[in-house]
This record gives structure tokens, C-alpha cells and sequence, in this order.
């Protein structure tokens, strides 16, 4: 069953006394509780249907419908920079979310111990973010964008400022924050590597105008390890995905 439906999603701007379309008549299913990947060029569109999906932006033309209305009313948004408030700890600038949506106190303090918890930080409670890494800050915001028990979590390139080993170790507590939550789950990423290990399902856009040019069911088992990068099924996914994207 599908958590949410965009049937003919359409996006322009005004640029310079002209048009420029991002997104031309994109329709697209994402089910309960499914990881799906949005890859694509530059400037293809990934980030503004992301936005739209969010309600941060509204579509030109085209509709999207949301399953019982779940997703439309709580949607968790990680951004490429975790924009945490660098005045508060952790755990209470997670607390300052949590609090925005009525939970307080000790209460409050609870459900962000435990999320910092479920995110492997639970020992930098205290931390400010200028004493964290990049990873632990983004890992941060992840748990702010969890407080709120939102039904979909949307995440524009979270790891893409991050070394390769730092951004290793964050898709696999991502793939086990999701295991553990059940959440759904879209990503925006430059990353095949990335989306191929992370996803249930791949979309990947084409140059602006973006349109979706193609889906892949991911076929690896679960849980995934190094070992799946290794599987020749893995190189060919990621081949296919290279050519697609040229």
C-alpha cells in the first residue's frame, strides 16, 4: 500500500524574466515503511521534489496524495547541513524539538536520552555542536527529525560533506535506525554506492527538466554488510546506475 502517490508533478521558476522547469511530470509510489533513493544529476530536480514532498515548496501542476492523510501532517527533514543551534547541547537541542510539539520536562528529557541513544550518542548528551564531529552533528540532527515520531523521513545528501569512512559507518546506523524504527524513508544522494546499499528501491531522474528516466528494485538481502559491495550483483547495479546517469 502506497504511504504516499505524485501523479504529474511539475516545478518551475521564474528565472530572469523567463522559465526554467526543475521537475516535468513526475508520478511516483512510496509504500509503508520502504527506503527508496532519489539519484540524478546536478540540477535535475531531486532535492525540489523532495521540498515538495515536505510542503516546503509547491508544485506548478500535478497532484500528491497521502495515504489516510499519515505523512502529510508529520514529515521529519534532515538537510546537508545539520543547522543545529550551537548555543544548546545534544540532547537539548533535541529537547527544543521535542518541546515545539508539546512533549516537555522531564519527559522531554527522556525520549531525547533515548534517541541520542538510538543514533550511538548517548555519551555526548552534554556536547555542544562545535565540540562534535560533522558525522556525530548530522546524526544529531537525524535524532531531532525522529523526535517528533514524524511517518516519513526525507534526507537531502545528509552524509554528502563527509569523508568516505565517516559516511560509511552513517549508512549502516542509518540502515539500522530505519530496521529498528520502521520508518519510512526517502533519500536524495549523489552516491550510487550509497543508494544501491541503503535502498528497497532506486529512482533515478534525468538532466533538467528532471523526469524519472528509470526505478530498480534493490534484490540484497537484508541486513547488508561490506560483503554486499562485494557481491558481483552489487558492481553491476552500480554500473547500470553510472550509465544511466551519463
Amino acid at each position: 500500500m502506497s504511504m504516499v502517490s505524485v501523479r504529474g508533478v511539475t516545478k518551475s521558476f521564474p528565472v530572469d524574466g523567463g522559465v526554467v522547469n526543475a521537475i516535468s511530470v513526475v508520478d511516483l509510489d512510496i509504500a509503508f515503511g520502504e527506503f527508496v533513493s532519489i539519484i540524478g544529476p546536478s540540477g535535475c530536480g531531486k532535492s525540489t521534489l523532495l521540498r515538495i514532498l515536505a510542503g516546503l515548496e509547491q508544485q506548478t501542476a500535478g497532484d500528491i496524495t497521502w495515504e489516510d492523510n499519515k505523512g502529510r501532517d508529520k514529515v521529519g527533514f534532515v538537510f546537508q547541513e545539520p543547522v543545529l543551534l550551537p548555543w544548546k547541547s545534544a540532547l537539548a537541542n533535541i529537547c527544543f524539538a521535542l518541546e515545539a510539539f508539546g512533549t516537555r520536562g522531564e519527559a522531554a528529557e527522556v525520549e531525547g536520552r533515548r534517541l541520542l541513544k538510538l543514533v550511538g550518542l548517548e555519551q555526548f548528551a552534554d556536547a555542544l555542536p562545535r565540540q562534535l564531529s560533522g558525522g556525530m552533528r548530522q546524526r544529531v540532527a537525524i535524532a531531532r527529525a525522529l523526535s517528533y515520531d514524524p511517518h516519513i523521513l526525507l534526507m537531502d545528501e545528509p552524509f554528502g560533506a563527509l569523508d568516505l569512512l565517516t559516511r560509511d559507518k552513517l549508512n549502516d546506523e542509518l540502515a539500522d535506525i530505519w530496521a529498528k524504527t520502521g520508518k519510512t524513508i526517502v533519500l536524495v544522494t549523489h552516491s550510487v554506492e550509497e543508494a544501491a546499499y541503503l535502498s528497497d528501491r532506486l529512482v533515478v531522474m534525468s538532466a533538467r527538466p528532471g523526469v524519472i528516466k528509470r526505478i530498480y528494485d534493490v534484490p540484497f538481502a537484508r541486513p547488508r554488510s561490506e560483503a554486499t559491495k562485494l557481491l558481483p550483483e552489487f558492481h553491476r547495479l552500480m554500473a547500470d546506475l553510472r550509465r544511466d546517469l551519463k
